[in-house]
């Protein structure tokens, strides 16, 4: 039974049947990836305060603090000491958010998950529990959401390289020498992301799953939503069609 199983979640992965039109993935092991990503947000939210928040200078070892017998307006004691500015190396940064971007685009397709790693070790932990079948299609647009703001954070940590890419390729002016991305803006955005899969991964409260049913409810996106009762868009567009011939 247990090989059965497994054969079967290797072949469908957290979906309900690979041949089906509509979409379903497992909610349970969907909430599982959350969990396992969560880890991403995190760590970048650590790693923004301390970019933000932290010093700017590091004191030079083996130095020492002078005394200048003088004051600042606030009559604070002014030292002399030497100090180099601080640099920060993105390159761990860079590549850990690179690969949560991808694991974003490979989850919203059937043949494009089976090269996510997360969505086979969520499949596989849950594979001996009840399914909760939801439509895929929320889903996508939810980590649609998420590739939005990792891409943000990557361009914050490289605005000199997205720069010198975008300023080639379109002959623009974009400055290189200075980030032009506000601080608050990736911090923000991680701190929503946080926020977002923790209530996706705890509660089964998926945010940017809401926010798609509301877009599709006020008509703004047309495509199935459960969550909206599965609006029928064709029949919607025969009775305007019906009350403008009546008019």
């Amino acid at each position: 039974m247990t090989l059965n199983k497994l054969k079967l979640t290797f072949k469908n992965l957290w979906f309900r049947d690979t041949t089906e039109k509509d979409t379903y993935i497992d909610e349970k092991a969907m909430r599982v990836r959350a969990g396992i990503l969560l880890i991403i947000p995190i760590y970048m939210v650590f790693t923004l305060i301390d970019v933000v928040f932290g010093a700017t200078w590091i004191v030079v070892e083996n130095t020492t603090i002078i005394d200048t017998f003088e004051t600042d307006w606030d009559d604070n004691i002014i030292y002399q000491i030497e100090a180099v500015r601080r640099v920060f190396d993105y390159t761990f940064q860079t590549w850990l958010l690179t690969y949560a971007l991808l694991e974003m685009l490979l989850g919203m397709f059937v043949f494009s998950a089976r090269f996510s790693p997360t969505v086979l070790i969520a499949s596989l932990l849950t594979m001996n529990q009840e399914k909760i079948w939801k439509p895929i299609v929320p889903k996508r647009f939810a980590w649609g959401l998420g590739a939005s703001f990792i891409t943000v954070c990557i361009v914050f940590f490289n605005p000199d390289y997205v720069a010198i890419q975008i300023n080639g390729l379109l002959g623009t002016n974009i400055p290189t020498d200075y980030n032009y991305v506000p601080y608050w803006l990736p911090l923000n955005l991680v701190w929503m992301c946080v926020l977002m899969m923790w209530l996706e991964t705890v509660l089964g409260f998926c945010v940017g799953c809401k926010i798609h049913a509301g877009l599709v409810k006020i008509g703004w996106i047309k495509e199935s939503c459960e969550a909206c009762n599965d609006i029928d868009w064709a029949k919607i567009a025969k009775n305007k069609q019906q009350n403008s011939d009546k008019n």
